[in-house]
């Protein structure tokens, strides 16, 4: 079926049981970013290849949502879909619950499957749908009656996470998360989250597509530790390491029965924004409901030494691969015919020979001229652009190794730039090293630094739709809670341990898009009568590109910084190199 046929067949399916209206959201019960082949259910429905954003079928109409990251693209894709965009952040734009509330009436039944929407979503749009007499029906997965080839559930074999990368065993991670069970006063807590439970169990997956997880749910209180896997998906040696360390393997499919056979009384911690309905509903009524975080997501956002050290290593074998590239990049542009996926292609082979190599970490953003001007650009063989000799190649992607994670992007002109691109390119270095330089006190929040890294492209009337910076995993999650460096307020405050992301950008439509991205540490600052502050220690190891820069906009104290980045960059990485790309780098990282 094409795209027009898949929503026909839909609406069938909704007017045969009473719906007026269908979310179709992009996750799966795990409330996962990237989900595996069978919850791929929103792009299935739509074409919409990006990793956010929610469907909306009614019986006349349908939309996809979805934020500035993806506008162009979803553009492109939507085209003769008869599926509408609604460009999030717009101040024209309704959300789509908003929507909904103005477009449904009163008698109107809104479906959707409570196996992929979280109790905060779906609690959320009872209430607001409510006042209207428009009823909410969830139990029903309309899109698995209509896909008849949907993949299965994937099935593949897990692995331990070795001490020696976790630096933490699964007792004592989850010794930390009964403790804090106590201090709540909760019984039990319900885990959801592929990222959570992977770290909790030190165990790693091939399930989904750049995480490095499996599929599984999670039960544990003071006196049980339940692992809800396909058994034949854990080898015989780790199921009896983790029987001997009291942990319980159980069928996947059961936690529905666990849920709903929970005893009279019992105080279940569950965090209503990382929990699916179905799981949710299944609690019976006479158990206590405390919604908070899910308590392994702050423990592993603050990497232990072992993993700080891993993640550094895993940097610098990382830089390997991405000066061969860069020296492969100026040798052969403009001699041999480049393409945005040959390129993409050429850095995943540079990385798999590195060490400790797993996979890359999330989709390769490779984007040439106006292809860079799309945030989340993806390639394929009928876009991607030739790269020739001339104007911007934005470059953004990732590894993971089972020391750590990476996620670097770097800019590339390959002419002269001219006078506009210098004071972009230099606008997007300036906020990106103000925001590295910063010190500020405890208990500072992302989005209280974020004006950091905007302020030089603001005081000329430029901005950046997309976030400043993201948490990052250890040989997990690329994207992971709960920090992160933004305009929208979040209540998590940087705490020493945690990784982000520092990207500020600048955007061209149809000319250039200019990213600058290393990951950096929070670590403690000075200790002052004012208390202790905080600051960051860049963790990237890799040369900026100098060529467009306007030195006369940097100030002296930017200058010295990147000279001094410059230097660390080939003092770590060179004698990992070959003599003749030692030389390459020392001249990528002469001083300015």
């Amino acid at each position: 079926m094409n795209i027009k046929e898949r929503i026909d067949a839909l609406r069938s399916e909704m007017r045969n049981h009473g719906l007026k209206a269908y979310i179709i959201p992009s996750t799966d019960p795990h409330i996962s970013e990237y989900v595996a082949d069978c919850w791929t259910s929103r792009q299935w429905i739509s074409g919409f290849t990006g990793s956010a954003g929610t469907v909306v079928i009614t019986d006349t109409e349908a939309g996809l949502w979805t934020d500035s990251r993806y506008f162009l693209q979803a553009e492109q894709q939507l085209a003769g879909s008869d599926i509408n965009l609604h460009k999030l952040g717009l101040p024209e734009t309704l959300d789509f619950p908003e929507w909904l509330k103005a477009n449904l009436k009163s008698g109107d039944v809104l479906g959707f499957d409570a196996n992929v929407f979280t109790v905060a979503l779906a609690q959320k749009l009872e209430q607001m749908l409510k006042m209207k007499g428009v009823s909410i029906n969830s139990q029903y997965d309309l899109i698995d009656k209509i896909w008849k080839d949907r993949p299965e559930v994937p099935r593949n074999e897990i692995f331990e996470h070795d001490i020696a990368y976790a630096g933490k065993t699964r007792t004592e991670k989850i010794n930390s998360i009964r403790e804090k069970l106590k201090s709540l006063e909760a019984d039990c807590h319900i885990v959801a989250t592929l990222d959570d439970i992977n770290w909790i169990f030190n165990i790693r997956g091939r399930d989904v597509t750049y995480n490095p997880v499996a599929v599984c749910y999670a039960y544990i209180s003071q006196n049980e530790a339940e692992l809800y896997i396909y058994e034949n998906k854990v080898p015989d040696s780790l199921a009896e390491e983790l029987k001997n360390e009291g942990i319980t393997i159980r069928n996947y499919e059961d936690i529905i029965s666990r849920a709903s056979g929970l005893e009279d009384g019992l105080k279940v911690l569950i965090d209503s924004n990382k929990m699916n309905l179905a799981v949710y509903n299944a609690i019976p009524k006479h158990c206590s409901i405390i919604n908070a975080s899910n308590i392994s997501t702050l423990l592993k956002a603050c990497k232990n030494d072992t993993e700080i050290q891993g993640m550094k290593n895993a940097m610098r074998r990382d830089a390997v691969a991405m000066v061969n590239f860069i020296y492969w990049l100026e040798n052969t542009v403009g001699k041999e015919k480049i393409t945005e996926i040959s390129a993409m292609d050429k850095l995943r082979q540079l990385r798999s020979e590195i060490p400790l190599y797993f996979g890359e970490s999330f989709g390769t953003i490779a984007g040439y001229k106006g292809n860079g001007a799309i945030v989340h650009y993806s390639a394929t063989p009928e876009t991607a652009a030739e790269i020739k000799p001339d104007g911007f190649f934005l470059l953004d992607s990732g590894g993971q190794y089972f020391d750590g994670t990476t996620d670097i992007t770097r800019m590339f002109h390959l002419s002269e730039p001219n006078e506009q691109e210098k004071i972009d390119y230099t606008l997007v270095l300036k906020g990106h090293i103000d925001l590295t330089t910063a010190q500020f006190p405890l208990k500072t929040r992302g989005s209280q630094l974020d004006i950091l890294a905007r302020k030089n492209l603001w005081d000329r009337a430029c901005n950046y739709l997309h976030g400043t910076g993201h948490g990052v995993g250890c040989f997990m999650n690329v994207h992971e809670g709960p920090q992160n460096i933004r305009m929208e307020e979040n209540s998590t405050t940087l705490e020493p341990g945690m990784i982000v992301s520092n990207e500020p950008g600048l955007y061209r439509a149809g000319k250039y898009g200019i990213r600058i991205e290393n990951l950096v540490l929070v670590v403690n600052g000075d200790n002052s009568e004012f208390g202790q502050f905080l600051k960051f220690e860049t963790l990237t190891l890799c040369p900026i590109d100098t060529k467009a820069i306007d030195k006369a906009l940097l100030s002296e104290d930017e200058i010295q910084w990147l000279n001094d980045y410059h230097r660390r960059v080939y003092s770590e990485v060179a004698d990992l190199l070959s003599e003749e790309k030692r030389r390459f780098l020392a001249e990528k990282t002469k001083a300015i």
